[in-house]
């Protein structure tokens, strides 16, 4: 297994010789290789700052992330050296529109000189017909729904054979009948390929059903105020939401997040 992540005593600071805003506040967390981590907290907590950090699209001020025990970054060494072992899939989408699904998902492993056009394409229609997106490989991304979009996203990802995929609310504006399906599909691509899972949302719900854990963040500067381990076991389906132990996890996760919630609205409240 690859792709274990390792987030030690990570300080964030915005303009340290201004205003000097500490985004994320000496953040600890650990990642198992292959483990689904949920991250929850209120909006503007410091959530996807942490997130760029791993991607290294931000800088630290202090501490360090390292992926299999390699130091990504550190306070010698801000700002990690992005790369295709760590993908992001963002919240707006970023397929191109003028080439067809089947090219979207075959574009990065050619681009990047991995694979020639006809391995690339030949790879890519197995993972989309495992992904459930056989019949739209030559459609356009405007041609299908917002469920397929978000679908071809991730595979187009899984094509660089991450250790990491990054999913920044990957979801967020879908209704909630799509939102299901593409939980169930998700795993479904998850247990085909075992790739560790970074997941930041506000969907409480979906992090207790996806998640191996949900790191429950403070308010800004974020840390973990709670870590929950899920203990119920995968593979999983939407049988689990009326179990007991799903509405005792849905409670406990409640209860924390609301806490910070509330300290959220209260500071906001102060700075207007």
């Amino acid at each position: 297994m690859r792709g274990a992540i390792t987030i030690d005593d990570v300080v964030k600071v915005y303009d340290p010789d201004g205003a000097a805003v500490m985004a994320v506040d000496h953040c600890s967390l650990e990642i198992k290789a292959g483990e689904i981590c949920m991250i929850v907290g209120p909006s503007g907590c410091g959530k996807t700052t942490l997130l760029n950090a791993i991607a290294g699209f931000h800088e630290i001020t202090s501490g360090r992330i390292l992926l299999d025990g390699e130091v990504l970054c550190s306070a010698e060494k801000p700002k990690a050296e992005p790369g295709s072992d760590r993908i992001v899939v963002f919240q707006n989408g970023a397929l191109f529109p003028w080439k067809t699904n089947l090219e979207n998902v075959a574009f990065g492993p050619v681009m990047q000189g991995k694979m020639s056009n006809a391995e690339a394409t030949e790879k890519a229609l197995g993972m989309m017909a495992d992904a459930g997106l056989a019949g739209v490989e030559h459609n356009f991304p405007g041609e299908v729904s917002s469920g397929m979009r978000r679908r071809v996203e991730i595979v187009r990802a899984l094509m660089n054979d991450p250790k990491v995929l990054l999913l920044d609310e990957p979801y967020r504006a879908l209704d909630s009948l799509t939102k299901s399906v593409m939980h169930e599909a998700l795993l479904e691509i998850y247990y085909r390929n075992k790739v560790t899972i970074f997941f930041i949302t506000h969907d409480l719900e979906e992090a207790i059903f996806l998640g191996h854990k949900v790191a429950i963040m403070t308010t800004r500067p974020c840390k973990p105020k709670k870590i929950l381990d899920v203990d119920i076991s995968h593979p999983r389906d939407y049988g689990v939401l009326t179990s007991k132990r799903f509405r005792e996890l849905m409670e406990e996760t409640n209860e924390a997040v609301h806490e910070e919630a509330l300290k959220a609205f209260a500071a906001g409240e102060k700075e207007g």
